[in-house]
C-alpha cells in the first residue's frame, strides 16, 4: 500500500521525473504539496496536454500541473463519492484547516468508472506470419498465442470492449481457419466479422478489403500489442484535432549503456557523452482512422500503414498524436517481449 508522501512531487521536479513517478506508483495522479500542503495536482492527462503544447520533458512540473485542484475538508469525507462522480476525477485529497493533505480518496475504491465510452468499430490486422515469434507461430497464428489464460487477440478485444466497442473486423490470412474456429466456438458479447486476405497486403493494404463496410471512424490495431489507455479520450482528442488519422504513441526513455563518442572532421573527437539518455515517442500500432482513408485506398496494393500516413502528411492532411506513458504499452512482437507481457498481465 502506498503512503501519501509517495504521491508527492516537488514543483521544481522535471516533467520527465514526474512521468517516471507516475509509472512507479501505478497511480494516474501526483500532488504538488511542499511540506504536505496542497498547491497543485498533476495527472497523466495534464502531462499529455503539456507535451502536446510543445512542453519540454526537462521543464518543471509547475508548467504542467493544475494549480486549481479539487479538494474537500477532511470533515466532509462523506461527500467524496458525490464529488468524484460530479467532477469525473480519479482522486480527491482531504485537507485539514491549513491545507495539509490528511487523506486521499480514490475513485477506484468506489468502483466509479470515469472512462469515456468510445463505441467505434475496431479493425485488427491478424493475418501476419509472426516470424519473430517462431517456432510458436509454426503451430499457432500469432493472434492465438496465449498470454496467461487468453490468447493475445482476446486481451486486445477485451480492452476495446470495456469502452463500448462491440463490432470487430479481423483481417486474416495465415492459419485463418484456426482463428475463425476459435471465435466461432467462443461465447462472446460482441460481433466478429472476418476479412479474408488472399495475398499479403501489409498493415495498410489490407484495409482496402473493408471498402463498403465502414462509413464511420474506427480504431485500427496490430494483433501483437496491448495498450492501457482511455480509448474514449483518444477518440475525443481525434475529433477535436480534426485529424484524418491519430497515432497512439508511447514515450520511451532509453539509457545507452556505453560511452558515446561523436566524431568531428578529420577523425578527431568532437564530444564524449557517458551513457547518454534518450527520450522519444514510438508508434504503438494503434490508431483512430477516418473512413475516407479506406475509400481512397488503391485496391490490391501492398503497403504499410505508415506509408499511408506519410502520403496524407505530404498532402497536407493533419495526422495527430495521442501520447501515453511507456508502462501503458505492451508489445509481444519478440520472445523476450512476450515473456514480459505475460509477467505484467499476471501481476495486474
Amino acid at each position: 500500500m502506498l503512503h501519501i508522501e509517495e504521491l508527492y512531487i516537488q514543483p521544481d521536479a522535471t516533467v520527465l521525473e514526474a512521468m517516471k513517478k507516475l509509472d512507479e506508483t501505478g497511480q494516474r495522479i501526483l500532488f504538488v504539496a511542499p511540506e504536505g500542503r496542497l498547491e497543485a495536482v498533476l495527472t497523466d492527462g495534464d502531462v499529455r496536454k503539456y507535451i502536446l503544447r510543445g512542453g519540454e520533458l526537462e521543464g518543471p512540473v509547475s508548467g504542467a500541473a493544475n494549480y486549481r485542484p479539487v479538494s474537500l475538508p477532511v470533515a466532509e469525507r462523506g461527500s467524496a463519492k458525490a464529488v468524484l462522480e460530479e467532477k469525473g476525477i480519479d482522486a480527491l485529497p482531504l485537507l485539514d484547516k491549513k491545507g495539509h493533505i490528511l487523506d486521499i480518496v480514490f475513485a477506484s475504491g468506489f468502483d466509479i468508472d470515469n472512462r469515456k465510452p468510445a463505441g467505434l468499430p475496431v479493425v485488427i490486422m491478424a493475418g501476419g506470419l509472426g516470424t519473430r515469434l517462431y517456432p510458436y507461430t509454426k503451430i499457432l497464428p500469432k493472434p492465438l498465442i496465449p498470454v496467461g489464460e487468453l490468447p493475445i487477440i482476446e486481451h486486445i478485444i477485451h480492452r476495446f470492449r470495456d469502452f463500448g466497442c462491440r463490432k470487430f473486423y479481423l483481417v486474416v490470412n495465415y492459419k485463418k481457419n484456426m482463428i475463425k474456429s476459435y471465435f466461432n466456438d467462443l461465447e462472446k458479447d460482441y460481433e466478429v466479422e472476418y476479412i479474408d486476405e488472399e495475398e499479403p497486403l501489409g498493415t495498410g493494404g489490407g484495409l482496402c478489403l473493408l471498402k463498403g463496410k465502414l462509413d464511420e471512424p474506427f480504431f485500427l490495431s496490430n494483433c501483437d500489442i496491448l495498450i492501457d489507455a482511455d480509448f474514449g479520450d483518444i477518440y475525443r482528442r481525434h475529433k477535436e484535432s480534426e485529424s484524418i488519422i491519430t497515432m497512439v504513441c508511447a514515450f520511451k526513455h532509453f539509457t545507452v549503456p556505453y560511452g558515446v563518442v561523436d566524431l568531428g572532421e578529420n577523425g578527431e573527437i568532437r564530444a564524449m557523452r557517458e551513457k547518454p539518455e534518450m527520450n522519444f515517442l514510438t508508434n504503438t500500432g494503434v490508431y483512430v482512422v477516418e473512413p475516407r482513408v479506406i475509400r481512397e485506398l488503391e485496391d490490391g496494393k501492398k503497403q504499410g500503414f505508415t506509408d499511408i500516413i506519410e502520403r496524407y502528411r505530404a498532402a497536407g492532411d493533419r495526422v495527430g498524436v495521442y501520447p501515453i506513458r511507456e508502462q501503458s504499452w505492451m508489445d509481444m512482437g519478440q520472445m523476450e517481449e512476450l515473456d514480459a507481457m505475460r509477467r505484467k498481465l499476471e501481476n495486474q
